[in-house]
């Protein structure tokens, strides 16, 4: 018996089901990305001087022996999707495959300046991801609503870090990371910015590792970090760095220049309308930064520099 070639028509449904797969299970893609950084894949292929086997990644990580299959399996979506490389394929089907990794992966290697794990880990947390469950839920409601966090959670982003200690150490790890990964980039490509003020405030900015990074490229700007009394409490001493305790929806001491990073995208529209609302009382010199440097604002106009 002999099949009979699909018609167009069928082809095309065929494919229109092969998209909605595609799109449905790509969530695989995070999830295993996900495993990869708890588990320490990249740590355990760098430690191993760049490529190791499935057994010695297995005996980096303390894996049980009979896990190993699952973690070829792991390897196999890891490696199609690009997070990390086959550097030698087994021949005449013997041996073991050898892993290395790629530009990618080498982000998530701890012990450099670039890991940018605990970012990515705090993206792929349970807590960050449970809101975007409810999406459609927050549709069907009338403005003002709610945003999907406050639906999930009962209080702004915000406040749910200032309430549970366990995911405000992730935030702030998380926080740390990605301006231990920009600030040399900002520091060398985005130094005009930098020439023409003196002052410079870091709101919301930790223990200060962006404000030191500028204060040591451009020793000419006095840099401060506004943060609550408590992070304040624990910044490190003998710094270039003044530290501030106080709130940054109650007010921001005047400055030239205020460097929001990722924080302010994490701020609710009416808690951005009162940072904006603070840095509107600065002189005409002033501007404010966001996104870790990503778009420079004037604070008169709201025109990107």
């Amino acid at each position: 018996m002999t099949l009979s070639r699909p018609s167009s028509n069928t082809q095309a449904l065929v494919d229109a089901q092969l998209e909605l797969w595609h799109h449905t299970l790509r969530y695989i893609k995070s999830i295993s990305l996900k495993s990869a950084i708890d588990l320490r894949i990249a740590d355990a292929i760098h430690d191993h001087g760049g490529t190791a086997t499935l057994p010695q990644i297995a005996t980096k990580i303390v894996l049980h022996q009979s896990k190993l299959p699952c973690l070829r399996r792991l390897m196999r979506v890891l490696t199609v999707t690009g997070f990390f490389s086959i550097i030698e394929h087994p021949t005449d089907g013997g041996g073991e495959h050898v892993y290395g990794l790629t530009p990618a992966s080498s982000l998530l290697v701890s012990s450099t300046s670039t890991n940018l794990s605990p970012f990515l880990t705090m993206m792929l947390h349970s807590v960050t991801l449970s809101p975007f469950l409810r999406l459609s839920e927050w549709f069907e409601h009338e403005l003002p609503d709610p945003t999907g966090f406050e639906m999930a959670y009962g209080q702004n982003f915000l406040d749910f870090v200032g309430h549970d200690d366990k995911f405000a150490k992730i935030f702030n790890d998380a926080m740390v990371a990605d301006s231990s990964f920009v600030m040399d980039i900002v520091v060398t490509k985005c130094s005009d910015v930098f020439h023409g003020i003196s002052s410079l405030m870091d709101v919301a900015g930790g223990l200060g590792g962006a404000s030191q990074a500028i204060s040591k490229s451009f020793p000419h700007v006095k840099c401060s970090v506004l943060d609550l009394p408590h992070v304040v409490a624990a910044a490190p001493a003998r710094t270039n760095v003044e530290y501030i305790a106080g709130d940054m929806f109650e007010s921001i001491p005047p400055t030239n220049a205020v460097l929001l990073k990722l924080n302010y995208f994490f701020c609710t529209d009416d808690q951005r309308k009162i940072i904006s609302s603070h840095i509107s009382l600065f002189d005409s010199s002033g501007f404010y930064v966001t996104g870790a440097m990503r778009s420079v604002h004037n604070n008169k106009n709201g025109q990107r520099a």
